[in-house]
């Protein structure tokens, strides 16, 4: 199992030379792939291991493109000549630095795109949200609402705290919760985004409030994995429940 992991990465990165190739093919090229991808799909037989373990690997290396959502992208016949040129020893149609330059560009391009599409929507949603009379906006941008205050300490940015959160983006999907977890998180104030730095240090313990995070207090341009995208506005139900003594 590990080697068949091992290979189908090794495949990958060959095939995204593929990828980059599609992206540079003229459009007489894409005129005759339209036209293959038409006709009616060639059926190989699957006699012998390695025709098995061939065509496994390809699943393997296509599923992982899939999920990437680069299916749309993909040229398939530009993938695998790709390919083919590269188990052959046959020299490529565009050379290794030149793929990851293209490889880099369509990424930064699909990212600004994204980006900005979420940039939009922040800030239309911020701009509706601080008319409601119950929210209030600091000089940061931060918003907040107080759904329930608390009576205790107000920590400080050196204090560690131990609070609960439930964080959604703008239309409603929940990207992480340490309610749906069951379990309270713990760390220090100043070692979180700044939204949280400046929200926790408004919050008495036992508040609850609803921060409303523009995304150059949250994870700006860069994101945070699959879930937070560049330029993401966040909210979080927090509860803060206890100052670490």
């Amino acid at each position: 199992m590990k080697k068949n992991i091992i290979l189908s990465a090794a495949l990958a990165g060959m095939l995204l030379a593929g990828v980059s190739n599609a992206q540079t093919k003229k459009s007489a090229s894409k005129s005759s792939n339209t036209t293959s991808q038409k006709a009616k799909p060639k059926t190989i037989m699957l006699n012998t291991k390695a025709d098995r373990f061939s065509y496994a690997i390809g699943l393997n290396i296509a599923q992982g493109i899939k999920q990437q959502g680069l299916g749309d992208s993909i040229n398939v016949v530009a993938l695998s000549q790709a390919l083919s040129d590269v188990l052959k020893n046959q020299k490529p149609l565009i050379n290794p630095e030149e793929s990851q330059s293209i490889i880099q560009a369509y990424f930064s391009e699909q990212q600004a795109k994204v980006g900005g599409k979420s940039s939009e929507e922040g800030k239309k949603f911020l701009d509706e949200n601080k008319k409601k009379p119950s929210v209030k906006v600091t000089s940061s941008g931060l918003q907040y609402q107080i759904i329930k205050e608390g009576t205790g300490e107000m920590p400080k940015d050196t204090n560690q705290v131990t609070v609960h959160y439930h964080g959604t983006l703008v239309n409603g999907e929940v990207f992480d919760s340490s309610v749906d977890r069951g379990q309270p998180a713990t760390f220090p104030v100043n070692g979180v985004i700044k939204g949280w730095v400046e929200g926790l240090q408004l919050m008495k313990v036992g508040s609850k409030y609803k921060f409303f995070i523009p995304s150059e207090l949250a994870y700006g341009a860069s994101g945070a994995g699959p879930k937070i995208g560049p330029n993401t506005t966040l909210i979080f139900d927090v509860e803060l429940i206890s100052i670490a003594k």
